[in-house]
């Protein structure tokens, strides 16, 4: 019997708006986003300037929030807070040693056969805990130059068979850029993988259009998307229907989260995702601990807590929905498991 290619099965995209009008349209007023959800009384509690770090969200994202929920677990994860400005041992600009795993523009090399390019420096939401907040992207954007320098060295590494796209967010980009790097890989025989770390799918769903797809299904490459999810209410049917078509296009999806305080530090929670997830077509993979960067400590969940709440997943879950419990650390060869 003859099967269709998986171009063929990948079934339209439900929603016909597109994704770079929603983006323009995301919410960047802290104010803004307090008045939408009836919480315009806490406006006086925010930091000034967004705390140096600007505020963005889909629209999409915030009409997951719980309305007139000040603790609601999406909106703790971008609102700016006053503790983001408290100066806390250990809390540094670089807390996963990125750039010195620099090896060329917008490419770092932290584990054996496997590199990373910083993709775009933009991202749809800007979360409050994220590892790159101070992230020089304007010297760092593997994609200038169409993706020259980056492409020349893993040219000159064959070890390298696995390539990440990161940022900032990779599917930011549009994909006439992602094509470019497309080709570039077809003349890197060594490189037989590619994983597209993205919050996108789950943050503006919408970003999964046809002109993705196409691409993304007619690559000759291994394909894992990993997506970035902290809570179950973060997935709704335009996430499902995203993921649906990633699958189709022959990825293999998994998803990563950050345990934050306040956000996802229990069992309950963090068992609800991991089965809206499977729901999904998601696999569970890693739960980070929080990167130790500055304006974030107020996230941080300590690490015993944190081996409990993995005890009692343990005792709830089959084990493939388990995710492993790792923690970064600048030098080492792999993410360190707790």
């Amino acid at each position: 019997m003859i099967t269709a290619s998986p171009v063929a099965r990948i079934t339209s995209p439900s929603s016909p708006t597109d994704w770079r009008q929603l983006w323009r349209e995301a919410v960047t007023d802290a104010a803004e986003l307090l008045a939408l959800l009836g919480l315009q009384h806490l406006a006086d509690r925010l930091p000034a300037a967004d705390a140096g770090f600007r505020v963005r969200v889909p629209r999409g994202f915030v009409a997951r929030m719980r309305h007139g929920d000040a603790r609601d677990p999406l909106l703790l994860q971008v609102l700016p807070q006053l503790a983001e400005l408290d100066e806390v041992p250990g809390f540094v600009t670089d807390a996963v040693g990125d750039m010195a795993a620099r090896e060329a523009r917008g490419l770092l090399h932290k584990y054996h056969g496997r590199a990373l390019l910083i993709a775009s420096g933009s991202c749809a939401i800007n979360c409050r805990y994220c590892f790159r907040r101070h992230f020089p992207y304007g010297e760092e954007i593997a994609a200038a130059g169409q993706w020259q320098q980056a492409l020349e060295h893993l040219r000159r590494d064959g070890s390298i068979s696995e390539l990440i796209l990161s940022g900032g967010d990779p599917l930011s980009l549009a994909t006439s850029k992602l094509e470019e790097l497309g080709r570039g890989l077809a003349e890197l025989p060594q490189v037989i993988r590619l994983r597209i770390h993205s919050r996108l799918p789950v943050v503006l769903p919408e970003r999964i259009d046809r002109s993705f797809l196409n691409w993304f299904a007619a690559l000759p490459l291994q394909k894992v998307v990993v997506l970035h999810a902290n809570h179950a209410n973060e997935l709704d049917a335009g996430v499902d229907a995203a993921c649906a078509h990633l699958r189709e296009a022959g990825a293999t999806v998994l998803n990563q989260s950050v345990l934050l305080r306040g956000v996802n530090d229990d069992a309950d929670t963090l068992t609800d995702l991991s089965e809206r997830l499977f729901a999904a077509g998601v696999l569970p993979y890693y739960l980070h601990q929080l990167d130790r960067v500055h304006g974030t400590a107020h996230f941080e969940v300590d690490d015993a807590r944190a081996l409990k709440l993995v005890e009692a997943l343990r005792a709830r879950l089959p084990g493939y929905l388990v995710p492993r419990l790792v923690r970064e650390v600048g030098g080492d060869s792999s993410k360190r498991p707790l």
